[in-house]
């Protein structure tokens, strides 16, 4: 205690290392700076090889010997090996560079390194409370003080002090949010202190949002913007699904409880009892642009021109030229009034394909204003398309990948491994998925619960999970066969929108259950063919989530199943 208080009083003094500190202006100035000798460089060495060559040939029209040089000649030359010298290491030939120079310490690189040391020697856990609760830490009350001590303690804050310096900018609003990426370089420092600032600015304490562990720099314009961590959901697995002969383990994230227990008992049935078959009966994404004219008649005369079958070649040269794998399939005009709306419907290969349509279908606007200079272009989405809404459109004309899946049920397995009869499910069916559903002006939603299946699978494997609206749209059909001994089960789903590259697939987790199911990435050999078997499996799933569904019910065992496996005890005490 008295070496404390001694060293409390009596200052020690200690050499501080001295680190250089580099705004955004110097950082610009520096790269603008260092841009200059790139530039002289590469026009130096185009030139000079330009001269010799030119100088050559001369000589070799003139058959002068060519190694009698000029000294223009001798200086070209010895600028010529000194631009590639300067070329080769500005290419990314590091080792060149290493032989002759060391890495010069940058500090941006330096604090990073020593932020990255020091959370790795942390032990202590970052959550200090059970998962659920909340941490709600307000500045201005008597909490205040305890906030900042569990700021202080969390793991992973800034603790340099130019990145203090930069996360009092985002709180002041002289650093936009939004630009920390392009600014700093570096994505999981980006996201680190556009974090810190969101917990200064809100009072609320972010530790129970995990940061670390996330490659930031793989969702950088493509996933998500102004990241601050990530959410953890957990995957099951699901299967063996055995489909059209081929067995797939399905990755399902979810945080429902039973949600895959039961897809799983459903898959259990389809295996014992020979395995479930699909067919694709459509593959199209859509977009339909709303344009106006100033009268109705013009409105219809580019329907009649958009739908004339002697125009569809040219609109088709026009649309593909978006993309390698855009093919426009058709169009289908409605008008109201003055206005038209123009469902393009087009073959996107392996990707979901709404990029891709929405560029194919601007050339063909860019192209028909030449005709119809009085069309007025109100939006690339007139909402006939239609996207992320339920619209009768996409149950009836389909959107996406429209996919078919059938089975049929041994009567043993609907006894033994389901807890029912084939009558009690035919019956339910009836009264539930499709009568029920009728009653209540259901639009694409005659099944038991095909939403679930699609957004589990959809959040696995990278899809957009918004386009389980339409996606989920399904009926479910069931009838006896054989005498009234087995069950026939099918799904019907007109518009499932997956893709197996491009958005969310890219990432590592969403990867890796794609490769799960053998549809990682594009399909060279079959541009298309990942994408659709994709959607075949979703249907797969969605046929055997339905069949133990509908089970459960029928044998009265969906609330005890629920309280068994999907009711957790942990908060009761807390509760009562």
């Amino acid at each position: 205690m008295e070496a404390l208080r001694q060293s409390s009083t009596k200052p020690v003094q200690s050499p501080k290392p001295t680190t250089k500190k580099v705004s955004f202006e110097e950082d610009s100035a520096k790269a603008s700076y260092e841009a200059l000798p790139n530039a002289v460089f590469f026009a130096l060495f185009f030139s000079v090889v330009y001269f010799l060559l030119s100088r050559w040939r001369e000589k070799i029209r003139t058959s002068t010997p060519l190694h009698l040089v000029t000294s223009s000649e001798i200086v070209a030359f010895f600028a010529l090996i000194a631009s590639f010298i300067y070329l080769l290491g500005f290419f990314g030939i590091d080792f060149v560079k290493s032989l002759i120079l060391r890495p010069s310490t940058d500090v941006w690189n330096s604090e990073d390194d020593e932020e990255e040391n020091e959370v790795l020697l942390r032990k202590e856990d970052a959550r200090k409370v059970p998962c659920g609760q909340a941490l709600d830490c307000l500045v201005p009350a008597a909490a205040a003080v305890s906030c900042q001590k569990m700021f202080d303690e969390k793991p992973g804050r800034v603790t340099t002090e130019e990145d203090e310096e930069i996360v009092k900018a985002v709180v002041a609003g002289t650093i936009p949010s939004y630009s920390l990426e392009s600014k700093l370089g570096d994505c999981k420092r980006a996201a680190a202190i556009r974090r810190d600032a969101l917990e200064r600015l809100t009072g609320k304490s972010l530790s129970g949002l995990p940061l670390d562990g996330f490659d930031y720099e793989s969702i950088l314009g493509q996933c998500c913007e102004m990241p601050i961590g990530y959410v953890q959901i957990p995957v099951g697995i699901a299967g063996p699904l055995l489909l059209n002969g081929r067995e797939y383990s399905v990755p399902m994230a979810t945080t429902e409880g039973c949600l895959v227990a039961s897809t799983n008992r459903g898959c259990k049935a389809i295996h014992l009892s020979g395995g479930a078959s699909s067919a694709l009966l459509k593959d199209g994404m859509t977009r339909a642009p709303v344009v106006r004219f100033g009268t109705a008649k013009r409105a219809a005369d580019l329907k009649l021109y958009l739908e004339d079958p002697l125009n569809f070649e040219t609109l088709a040269v026009v649309f593909n030229r978006s993309s390698r794998f855009a093919r426009l399939q058709g169009i289908k005009c409605a008008i109201a009034g003055k206005n038209l709306y123009s469902r393009f419907n087009c073959s996107t290969g392996d990707a979901m394909g709404m990029n891709m349509v929405s560029k194919g279908v601007q050339n063909v606007l860019d192209f028909l204003q030449t005709d119809f200079p009085d069309m007025d272009v109100i939006g690339i989405s007139g909402n006939f398309c239609s996207d992320k809404k339920p619209a009768a459109v996409n149950w009836i004309e389909g959107r996406g990948k429209s996919v078919v899946c059938e089975a049929i049920i041994m009567g043993d397995v609907v006894r033994k491994v389901l807890k029912t009869s084939v009558e009690s499910l035919v019956e339910l069916n009836m009264l539930k998925n499709l009568t029920g559903s009728a009653m209540a002006g259901a639009l694409g939603g005659f099944n038991a619960h095909a939403s679930n299946i699609v957004t589990a699978i959809y959040l696995a494997t990278g899809q957009d999970p918004a386009q389980n609206v339409e996606s989920s749209h399904c009926i479910t059909m069931m009838e006896a066969v054989n005498d009234g001994k087995d069950l026939h089960i099918s799904v019907t789903m007109p518009s499932v929108e997956v893709g197996t590259v491009g958005g969310g697939t890219q990432l590592a987790s969403q990867s890796v259950c794609l490769n799960l199911l053998g549809v990682k990435g594009a399909n060279r050999e079959s541009p298309g063919a990942n994408s659709r078997l994709l959607a075949t499996i979703v249907a797969g799933a969605v046929l055997a989530g339905e069949l133990s569904l509908m089970s459960a019910l029928a044998a009265g065992q969906l609330v005890k199943s629920h309280m068994k496996y999907n009711r957790s005890s942990k908060d009761a005490p807390n509760t009562a």
